[in-house]
């Protein structure tokens, strides 16, 4: 897998197929990224984060900060060695579920989550995860195509996944 734009272009992130994620394919996270142009979100909450691809690709077009949030302790352990290379970044790595996350008090310019299909009430996920929004935020919830939207979101599919995103006026 490699970063698709901005400053880290072209850099291979490892990924290993005995790792509990499903990164997201790069044909939507370059869909999804261009809809993000211009770039102006410093602060950037990755949740059930995987790979780390989402905010890893954020920060090479411009985030100040990252967020990582992932339970798996292998997962997060290749997170922290590709984020190696991106020198000049600022990531901070939170081992919990984003449950226990959500509890505390902070706020970012972009979020994005991509729980695993089938295991969670997204509407009331992503209530919690509103919360976490700043004004002008956006946050971004990758899900399986048959999920119906919810809470005014803009839907948007790329295949057999539908992308949701709600912005913080």
């Amino acid at each position: 897998m490699q970063i698709l734009a901005g400053r880290f272009k072209g850099l291979t992130i490892k990924t290993s197929p005995r790792m509990p994620y499903r990164p997201t394919k790069s044909r939507v996270r370059k869909s999804l990224f261009d809809k993000l142009v211009p770039f102006t979100y410093e602060s950037v909450l990755d949740l059930f984060s995987g790979s780390g691809i989402m905010g890893l690709e954020a920060s090479s077009r411009g985030a100040t900060s990252v967020t990582f949030v992932e339970k798996h302790g292998k997962s997060l352990s290749l997170m922290k060695e590709n984020s190696l290379k991106f020198r000049g970044a600022t990531f901070s790595f939170i081992k919990t579920d984003v449950f226990s996350f959500l509890k505390k008090d902070r706020f970012f310019d972009l979020i994005f989550a991509d729980p695993p299909y089938g295991r969670f009430d997204l509407e009331s996920l992503s209530e919690s995860i509103l919360e976490h929004l700043n004004k002008k935020g956006k946050f971004i919830l990758e899900c399986e195509k048959g999920q119906e939207p919810f809470l005014d979101a803009d839907l948007t599919d790329y295949g057999d996944t539908r992308i949701l995103t709600w912005t913080n006026s």
